[in-house]
């Protein structure tokens, strides 16, 4: 026989699941945020690289600055960087189908189509919903 009145006090005590982790929302269930993100990683390396080669003037390394921290804030699933790579992305998008009616350079077509499909996928209701 037990000399203990009390036999739960041995036993760690379990909090009771509150089922926050089930509503968080999670990044895997976005995988096209994981793709953007690393296209805007590429967008600011591209950037790095012309300011490097002397094209353009180094105050464009702040655009570089930009992308990283929307891809960034995208992989933490932060409104801010959601509303900041949509801006990216759409003035992008505007600016290569300009170039391309301007000077017909089919990357221009392919790179502002690209930037096109981002934008749309960016704002569907599911991808905002799931945003802090």
């Amino acid at each position: 026989m037990s000399t203990n009145a009390n036999p739960s006090a041995s036993r760690p005590r379990v909090a009771p699941p509150t089922g926050r982790n089930s509503q968080r929302p999670s990044l895997l269930k976005l995988p096209g945020l994981i793709a953007i993100s690393f296209y805007m990683i590429l967008l600011a390396g591209s950037a790095c690289m012309t300011v490097a080669e002397g094209k353009y003037p180094p105050v464009y390394l702040i655009f570089a600055a930009l992308f990283i921290t929307a891809a960034l804030g995208l992989l933490l699933l932060l409104r801010w960087a959601w509303a900041l790579t949509l801006a990216a992305v759409a003035i992008l998008s505007g600016l290569c189908l300009w170039s391309y009616t301007n000077q017909h350079v089919a990357p221009a077509l392919l790179q502002g189509l690209i930037n096109l499909a981002i934008f749309l996928y960016l704002v569907r209701a599911d991808v905002r919903k799931k945003l802090k």
